[in-house]
């Protein structure tokens, strides 16, 4: 497993790509992106994690701030390159942007989603979920043995 993070180069080859999409609001958000990576040592594939280490709270979130542009246009490229995308809604953010992927992502048949009680738009994102058949889990661990599966299968084909 190759973990990439923002804004670091996609590699063109091809290898299996898992995007982390979800929460990740500075203070609020659990680096649950973190255990992702931990629990996916091992496996032959390439993790696109947005949770950038040189991340500035005080950067002006505007279409000319370059790191700012930077950060979000590397986002859409990942999420356009990559075979699967993880979705975690933590109950103790709002993850707008989350949303807005989850809408952009929704009939693309990568998303794997975890939106545990407690999130203000649960109900939002499970008839999302059942609309469109994204795949929904209770927990990441769950999502997880799902995804190790569906690498598996990969790998095999």
């Amino acid at each position: 497993m190759i973990e990439i993070k923002a804004p670091g180069a996609i590699p063109k080859e091809k290898n299996t790509k898992i995007f982390l999409a979800g929460s990740i609001e500075t203070g609020l958000a659990t680096n649950w992106q973190a255990v992702v990576v931990e629990k996916l040592k091992g496996e032959s594939a390439v993790i696109l994690n947005p949770r950038r280490d040189d991340w500035n709270n005080e950067w002006e979130q505007t279409k000319d701030n370059a790191q700012f542009r930077e950060q979000v246009e590397w986002e859409f490229n990942a999420l356009s390159q990559s075979d699967f995308i993880i979705l975690y809604f933590d109950p103790k953010t709002k993850s707008p942007i989350s949303l807005l992927e989850m809408g952009e992502f929704a009939s693309s048949g990568k998303l794997l989603v975890v939106c545990p009680e407690g999130f203000w738009r649960k109900g939002n994102v499970d008839i999302a979920c059942e609309q469109f058949g994204i795949p929904q889990f209770a927990t990441l661990d769950e999502l997880l043995v799902h995804l190790r599966a569906l690498l598996d299968k990969s790998v095999s084909e």
